[in-house]
């Protein structure tokens, strides 16, 4: 995608992009119901913004649908110059569900997915930290997560997503409830589909794998109210005007937790909210339209917060990888 797309997205073009947010596979007539626009005008601008690669949506199976997991934040240094090469050695590895650039005392940021549990976590890290330009691991096992919330863009178009869905609430992310007894062999054929294109029609999917369209659109219906597959819909934060996406270490006091976690969760802005083992910490991961914006929410909200002892910041440059789905824009912005 060359970034002189984003410059030229209309107001349309932004409010489609939320839409999907909201629900990657909805018909474009729906969006274009939620954006008020003609369908054929959404229809060929929404087209036109999965071709660019301005957005894409992919589906992603619940993190427990392979088994039980335990998943850990890395935090890497690098050689000079190696930053970038080893970003995209961990895009390239299944169990790396993110991957980020960022400032600050780190160079890369990730989150590692250990399948089996923790035990198994030594087995996996000799592989990666043997990747060309490592200079320093550190990682700590992530306890519970918060809030995973896809449709950032509620902060600016609100009125098109209405309230707050239930993925983004408390506990909800984690998907405990789905396991591997949820899927058998046309499922996941299904979701392999969806996950390389998550608006492929149900019919094309059948076509492919030789099922009937009713079949195809009841097992994925079935997934979705188990709550054992989520639509992801990625976007470069500048498609919204967002220019401040940072991960934030907020070092609490152990009995306020819990409370902190809640309150943070609240913000629109937070778009992942985690608890780590080390520090009593909650890594926080906020999105606004500028440094401004981030500045006012540091020292207006997270610094009055009761049980707030104090915090880390990097900023994230850019991310190749989300939800174990890789980014379509992050090779071109290199190019640029």
């Amino acid at each position: 995608m060359n970034p002189a797309v984003l410059d030229r997205l209309s107001e349309l073009d932004k409010r489609i992009v939320v839409a999907l947010q909201r629900d990657g596979r909805a018909s474009w007539r729906a969006v274009a119901e939620a954006v008020g626009a003609p369908v054929t005008t959404v229809a060929r601008r929404g087209q036109q913004l999965l071709v660019d690669g301005v957005v894409r949506v992919a589906a992603v199976p619940a993190l427990a649908a392979d088994g039980p997991y335990d998943s850990f934040l890395v935090r890497i240094n690098c050689k000079p110059g190696g930053h970038l090469a080893v970003a995209a050695a961990l895009v390239e590895n299944p169990d790396v569900r993110f991957v980020t650039l960022v400032t600050g005392t780190y160079d890369v940021m990730a989150e590692l997915i250990v399948r089996g549990g923790a035990i198994r976590y030594p087995q996996l890290i000799g592989e990666l930290q043997s990747i060309t330009g490592v200079e320093r691991w550190r990682s700590d096992l992530i306890l519970h997560v918060y809030k995973v919330s896809f449709d950032w863009g509620r902060q600016l178009y609100g009125e098109l997503l209405g309230p707050e869905p239930g993925d983004a609430v408390i506990g909800a992310a984690q998907h405990e409830e789905c396991g591997p007894e949820h899927f058998d062999e046309a499922d996941r054929a299904i979701l392999k589909a969806l996950g390389d294109d998550g608006r492929e029609t149900f019919q094309s999917i059948a076509d492919r794998l030789g099922m009937n369209e009713s079949s195809v659109r009841r097992r994925y219906e079935r997934m979705r109210s188990s709550r054992c597959v989520d639509i992801l819909t990625l976007i470069p934060s500048a498609a919204l005007g967002m220019g401040a996406e940072t991960l934030l270490t907020v070092t609490v006091a152990p009995s306020r937790l819990e409370n902190v976690a809640r309150q943070l969760a609240e913000y629109p802005f937070v778009r992942y909210l985690a608890a780590l083992l080390d520090e009593n910490a909650l890594l926080c991961e906020v999105i606004s339209p500028s440094s401004t914006e981030l500045y006012g929410f540091i020292t207006g909200s997270l610094a009055h917060l009761d049980g707030v002892q104090g915090w880390t910041a990097s900023m994230e440059l850019l991310y190749l990888k989300r939800g174990f789905v890789e980014t379509p824009w992050w090779r071109s912005q290199l190019d640029a």
